[in-house]
């Protein structure tokens, strides 16, 4: 999924609904830096966690 992340589009954490929407602001191979609404930057391992996309945010 990394691959297919770039800066600037809104991205949901499968299993942490409460951190809210989140901005992807880096991407580095399997690494994505993402600034959710309630959580803060946090940076994700996309081998292990497949962010879900929010198209049209």
């Amino acid at each position: 999924m990394s691959q297919l992340l770039e800066p600037g589009m809104f991205v949901r954490h499968p299993t942490q609904p409460d951190w809210g929407l989140g901005q992807v602001q880096s991407v580095v191979g399997p690494r994505v830096t993402v600034n959710f609404e309630e959580a803060g930057k946090v940076v994700v391992d996309t081998r292990v966690i497949d962010l879900e996309w929010m198209p049209g945010q």
